[in-house]
């Protein structure tokens, strides 16, 4: 059982290392090199590296307060939702999660896919089959069950990788003496605007979300730095991006999805395959997963259809892999940017509720289907925020408003949240209900 639909269980939650090894797969990604060579591309790399900082002190402090109380209630993103915009908006957060790590899935199996094609040859639609196969089955039995183990084995590989790439790109090419200045010179300070770039990759708030409830109470203090704070966001953004910023200079090449590939086969060779397999292996394990069990979430909302999770592996699986044939690149950043509008709106609201809440410490949101509107003020709140935030990415009379969409966006949904709660609280339940037995409540 998946518990996909249900508060995670006590007796199901992770040990921590177990829960620790399985969400560091996504340390691993390199989208976190392609963010970060992107950046110092456009403001350069010492504006770049402040982004970072500053990016890595918000993101602990916001994940440690998300993943702390996942852990309290056991909620996924949806059964949060559910209290937060009722069940009809509970669904479209599980839709637009599922999407989003459906379109990551796609961008990081591409990158084995032209790695392999690069390297060995053939047609790159026969590589993107067979990464989204041998993915499939690695990610079906879930986090509890060898997810950890196998993350746990590919780490210190990865770490490996990274460290030899540097020095092989140092032996060939010499240390670099130039690197990113900047091309944009635009109204905004390049720190900040390097700051709003990684404002767009706030999904890893709901990743964190849908992970955490998975942590057990008396861990954590340690997730909440660790596994999820500031450490493994010091890692992710800070070792990836130092790492690729200096082989991307070394090499001179351009900061694209297939010049990260360039790098490091360049660097390495097959062993820079290896690198790039391993820790695309790693990311898509969390990619798939969290796919799978958002999409599960949505279609028993919607639908009233329970199917085993396995069965949504495949169905996200079948869909990453069309994604791919198609021109996936000219729209995957348009779609995303437009995503990361409803996630860093949803991100703002849970935190004005958590903070609404936190001192009702026998209480849990409810999530008891009969018990909840299909629509309330909070999904006035969050919709009317994210479309605000979607209209000034895409106008162009005012470009300094553009780049600061996601924080207004924030900004709004926080104070229109706040506002909805004031007028519509919503119902809780205390934490001694039975919630996990009565699938017809919850269904």
């Amino acid at each position: 059982m998946s518990y996909a639909n249900y508060v995670m269980p006590e007796a199901r939650r992770a040990p921590r290392w177990s829960l620790s090894m399985a969400w560091w797969a996504l340390f691993s990604a390199m989208f976190w090199i392609y963010v970060a060579v992107a950046s110092a591309n456009a403001v350069g790399t010492v504006n770049t590296i402040i982004g970072m900082v500053l990016t890595i002190a918000s993101y602990g402090i916001i994940n440690l307060i998300l993943s702390r109380y996942a852990a309290r209630t056991g909620l996924t993103v949806e059964l949060l939702s559910r209290t937060l915009f009722g069940i009809v908006g509970s669904a479209l957060a599980s839709l637009i999660f599922a999407a989003t790590a459906i379109y990551y899935a796609v961008f990081e199996g591409s990158i084995i896919a032209v790695a392999f094609q690069k390297f060995f040859g053939g047609e790159l639609t026969m590589w993107y089959a067979i990464v989204v196969v041998y993915a499939i089955p690695l990610v079906a039995g879930g986090v509890q069950n060898w997810l950890d183990r196998l993350n746990g084995w590919l780490l210190p590989l990865y770490l490996a990788g990274l460290v030899a790439v540097v020095v092989a790109a140092t032996a060939i090419r010499g240390v670099p003496v130039e690197f990113p200045v900047g091309t944009i010179d635009g109204p905004l300070p390049g720190w900040l605007t390097s700051y709003l770039i990684y404002m767009g990759v706030w999904i890893m708030m709901m990743y964190t979300f849908d992970y955490a409830r998975m942590g057990r109470k008396q861990d954590k203090k340690f997730h909440g730095r660790i596994t999820f704070g500031w450490v493994f966001y010091a890692f992710t953004f800070g070792v990836n991006g130092l790492v690729g910023i200096y082989i991307m200079s070394a090499w001179g090449l351009a900061g694209t999805e297939t010049g990260v590939v360039d790098a490091f086969i360049s660097s390495l060779g097959i062993f820079g395959v290896l690198v790039i397999f391993i820790s695309q292996t790693r990311i898509n394990t969390a990619n798939y997963f969290l796919a799978s069990s958002n999409l599960d979430a949505f279609a028993t909302r919607v639908f009233r259809l329970a199917l085993p999770r396995w069965v949504w592996v495949i169905v996200s699986g079948g869909i990453a892999y069309l994604l791919m044939l198609t021109n996936v690149l000219s729209y995957l950043l348009k779609a995303l940017a437009w995503q990361g509008v409803f996630v860093t709106a949803w991100v703002a609201i849970a935190l004005v509720y958590i903070a609404l809440t936190r001192k009702n410490k026998n209480q849990v949101p409810e999530i008891r289907r009969e018990r909840l509107t299909n629509f309330n003020a909070g999904a006035v709140a969050w919709l009317a925020a994210s479309g605000v935030g979607i209209y000034l990415t895409e106008q162009t009379g005012a470009p300094v408003l553009a780049q600061l969409a996601p924080l207004i966006t924030v900004a709004i949904a926080g104070g229109g949240y706040y506002a909805a709660y004031k007028l519509q609280k919503p119902p809780a339940m205390e934490i001694t209900e039975d919630v996990t037995v009565k699938e017809e409540q919850l269904v």
